[in-house]
């Protein structure tokens, strides 16, 4: 079994660019989208697809996309506070800060 890896800490970190900043920041809004999605997941298969408006069996074959899509655009317009933590330990873990 290896060890667990440590990560560096300390006010001494160096800064991270304007670049590592963004690509953390986009992975942490991915992954808050997911874990979103994942959360609204049971409240869509609980729906009925049934009745004369409905998509039948057609909107049960897309629906995976409509919940992807409804936890990208919650984590675009701020998230559930997810993102932030997420993207601070990414940088710790990359000795940055």
């Amino acid at each position: 079994m290896s060890a667990p890896v440590q990560p560096a800490a300390g006010p001494d970190l160096p800064l991270a660019t304007p670049q590592q900043r963004a690509r953390f920041s986009e992975t942490a809004e991915k992954f808050e989208a997911q874990m979103i999605s994942l959360m609204l997941k049971p409240m869509f298969d609980t729906l009925s697809t049934d009745g004369p408006f409905s998509g039948g069996q057609a909107e049960g074959t897309y629906r995976s996309f409509l919940v992807d899509a409804v936890g990208k655009q919650i984590a675009r317009a701020g998230g559930v506070g997810l993102a932030q933590p997420v993207m601070r330990e990414m940088l710790r873990l990359q000795g940055l800060r």
